[in-house]
């Protein structure tokens, strides 16, 4: 079963939920596994506190052109929709950064003048946090390929286990990338008016790709009941709710996770997964 924690903004609270949830579980004897495919800016391996046993640098290929082949048709340049490739008095410039891998430039040239050469976009790590299977991406700075370094560390989900994948916020091509083929969304929140406008972005980003999905409000009792009455309108479950507790903010500045702070919450995350399981189950 593999389960995505995602938000349709940062902040909201989708880390601790995601970490707290793969704890809890793991803690009864179950087989969890917790990738962070937040590859911008992962921060599980704070609150887990892994022990790092593999780390693989990861790469996608970039066009490079053979200048003795290439005639200068341009045809590359304008099959390529972020301008990473393109042609000055004949001449093919390439710029790698803006490169998204996609490949077409070398299917549409005449003379199979390009070629890829890899090109180093991040790293991927692996490894265990007590029972909990462990793994993460760090993207290189200034680096835009996000969802194929999400690919490669969801390529390392167990078919055997309960698999955590903390998603990117907001609702482009990385989260896409991220929550594709997964099991369950779970859509966490904050009751703001902020909160509820990228909520629902989010709802509709899922209900596209046809996900079954529900919703965790975080700091539940701030705000107002905007988040509320949109779910109930929509008839969107709410799984969890969590207070706005001065513990569990102190135990998250301290990179403590929500359980040991406050233990009283493990049997929310263990009710949490229950209702998940039988929804999928349906």
């Amino acid at each position: 079963m593999n389960i995505a924690v995602a938000s349709g903004k940062g902040g909201t609270g989708k880390t601790t939920i995601a970490t707290n949830l793969a704890a809890s579980v793991s803690r009864t004897g179950l087989a969890v596994q917790y990738l962070d495919c937040d590859v911008e800016e992962p921060n599980g391996h704070i609150f887990l506190k892994p022990n790092i046993e593999c780390r693989d640098e990861v790469s996608v290929g970039v066009p490079e052109v053979d200048a003795e082949k290439c005639i200068g048709c341009g045809r590359c340049a304008e099959l390529c929709q972020y301008s990473a490739i393109t042609c000055v008095k004949g001449k093919v410039l390439v710029f790698e950064e803006l490169c998204h891998s996609c490949g077409g430039c070398m299917a549409i040239c005449p003379e199979q003048a390009i070629t890829e050469t890899p090109r180093t976009i991040g790293i991927a790590e692996f490894g265990t946090s007590d029972e909990i299977a462990f793994g993460h991406g760090k993207l290189n700075i200034g680096t835009i390929q996000t969802p194929a370094l999400i690919k490669y560390v969801k390529q390392r989900a167990r078919a055997d286990t309960l698999t955590i994948l903390d998603v990117p916020p907001g609702t482009s091509c990385p989260v896409i990338e991220a929550i594709r083929n997964t099991d369950f969304v779970l859509l966490v929140t904050e009751p703001t008016p902020f909160g509820l406008n990228d909520l629902e972005l989010a709802v509709g980003m899922v209900r596209v790709l046809q996900l079954p999905f529900a919703v965790a409000i975080n700091r539940s009792d701030i705000g107002d009941d905007g988040v509320v009455q949109y779910c109930q309108r929509e008839g969107i479950d709410i799984l969890l709710d969590i207070p706005n507790d001065r513990k569990i903010a102190e135990a998250y500045s301290r990179g403590v996770m929500m359980i040991d702070a406050t233990p009283e919450y493990k049997q929310k995350f263990l009710q949490l997964h229950d209702h998940i399981s039988e929804r999928i189950s349906v």
